[in-house]
């Protein structure tokens, strides 16, 4: 699931594709105003911002270059009604990954967005992740404390990578279950939790005595990577 950033001031298109998307298992947030949008990104980052560039406040190139600016890993796609070619060049000039012109069938939209959501997930799982004393290396598959290394099987790291992606962040059991085990499992979560067990041990016997990130349990929900506050 992604975090979706809609920014239509058209509200029959907004209504259509924050149900659309939403149907497809993003979480969306819908603005019809540029500002209000620059702020969401502010206070929590987005995935993917689905963007117009008529927009009642602010011209949506403008929107497209503080977003580039502020979530450079994110992908930006233009959604619009100008076709001109200078328009396009602009557009992409500006900052955006794609650039589609109105009306787009709603599968070819989904489609291209499946694509950029796929090379995004792939570049951001290869990013170094730190937090705190802890440190995680997904190309060559390390996690150290203070630069000792700690030794995970493949499920806890991948695990703990997960966690790691989204830190503050509540991830679902299902979500955990489908990112580290597989897309379409069924039937009991019981190994996540084992998993997490043995995971939240290993990383208090590297960690120590010193403060660690810690995976909080969200009852009904899942689970948590929360930030040491030393």
């Amino acid at each position: 699931m992604a975090r979706v950033l809609v920014v239509e001031d058209d509200r029959t298109i907004g209504e259509v594709l924050h149900t659309s998307l939403t149907q497809h298992g993003h979480e969306v947030a819908w603005h019809t105003r540029g500002r209000t949008a620059l702020q969401d990104a502010a206070k929590q980052p987005c995935d993917l911002v689905l963007l117009d560039l008529s927009l009642p406040d602010l011209d949506g190139t403008e929107v497209c270059r503080e977003l580039r600016g502020a979530l450079p890993a994110c992908v930006i796609v233009m959604l619009t009604a100008r076709a001109e070619e200078m328009d396009v060049v602009v557009g992409l000039e500006a900052g955006a990954d794609d650039y589609l012109v109105k009306p787009v069938p709603l599968g070819e939209l989904h489609a291209r967005l499946r694509a950029h959501l796929r090379r995004h997930s792939t570049d951001r799982s290869q990013v170094e992740i730190t937090l705190g004393r802890l440190r995680i290396d997904p190309a060559a598959r390390r996690v150290t404390v203070d630069g000792i290394e700690c030794q995970l099987r493949a499920k806890e790291f991948e695990l703990l990578l997960r966690l790691a992606q989204d830190p503050g962040n509540a991830v679902s059991r299902e979500a955990l279950m489908a990112d580290v085990w597989d897309a379409h499992w069924f039937g009991s979560t019981k190994t996540l939790d084992v998993h997490i067990a043995t995971l939240r041990r290993k990383l208090a016997e590297a960690g120590g005595a010193g403060p660690m990130p810690e995976i909080a349990t969200l009852r009904r929900h899942g689970y948590r990577l929360e930030e040491s506050e030393g």
